[in-house]
């Protein structure tokens, strides 16, 4: 078989595939009745052409027999008169009368026998129309019965296009609600862990772990500067030791002032 041969081959098996889909049972059942419909009439419509044809040529027979008795009267009368060529001429066209009313009678006889065949048909095919009609309904209400069986079962058990699509979405609500729910354990971790602080207690506008870093940076190093200083200040000789003693020696009698000025009053 060449690629043509394939080709064809291929396109009708598509074809027949899309064609099987988008039958629907019940219309080519339908349709099928339809035409057995049409067949029966047709054959009915027969029988109404050979019957109208016998009853043509059972009138003409009617005709002929009237002709045949006048003749035969008239040469009987002809023959009183003694007129015998007379009757003879009327007996001759008598006879030629009787000759065609049995040709007629044939056809009459066949067109009888084509009728009662027809009539035999008729019935047989109405006998055979009404059980297809019959079988027809049964198939009909089979098929509506299997296809609601289908589509039942399909939605009980998640195989069809709409309950995969709920199946679907059903997936992703239960995805985002596991990753809510981690996520909630995760922030409730870090708050046990004290990552986080009250924001409330942070004036301003909410220090977050940044500015707190550049904060605690920015202090550590006046410290150190600080402390620095105080070195540099010690490290010079005994005038800020002494300046030191000088403070803590007037610190203290800054505290006894007010105890001597109590004393009197006491």
């Amino acid at each position: 078989m060449g690629l043509g041969g394939r080709m064809s081959n291929t396109i009708k098996a598509k074809l027949s595939r899309v064609l099987d889909k988008a039958e629907d049972p019940g219309e080519t059942l339908d349709y099928s009745y339809q035409k057995q419909l049409e067949n029966l009439q047709n054959v009915k419509k027969g029988i109404a052409d050979v019957v109208t044809a016998k009853k043509r040529l059972q009138l003409q027979n009617d005709k002929h027999q009237q002709a045949m008795l006048k003749l035969d009267t008239q040469a009987r009368q002809a023959l009183s008169a003694g007129q015998e060529d007379l009757a003879r001429t009327a007996l001759e066209r008598k006879s030629a009368i009787q000759t065609e009313m049995q040709s007629l009678d044939t056809q009459i006889t066949e067109l009888e026998n084509q009728q009662q065949a027809l009539i035999a048909s008729e019935q047989k095919l109405r006998t055979k129309v009404e059980q297809f009609r019959t079988k027809k309904e049964t198939i009909k209400a089979q098929y509506s019965a299997a296809e609601a069986q289908v589509r039942i079962s399909e939605a009980a058990t998640g195989v069809g296009e709409s309950m995969a699509e709920v199946g679907m979405a059903m997936q992703r609500a239960v995805d985002k609600t596991e990753g809510m729910r981690a996520r909630a354990d995760a922030v409730q971790e870090l708050e046990a862990a004290g990552t986080f602080e009250d924001l409330t207690q942070i004036g301003g506008g909410g220090e977050d772990d940044i500015d707190r870093q550049l904060r605690e940076l920015g202090s550590g190093s006046q410290v150190d500067s600080e402390l620095e200083r105080m070195k540099a200040e010690l490290g010079t000789g005994s005038a800020p030791a002494a300046e030191l003693e000088a403070g803590a020696d007037g610190a203290a009698s800054a505290e006894k002032a007010p105890q001597e000025e109590r004393e009197p009053g006491a």
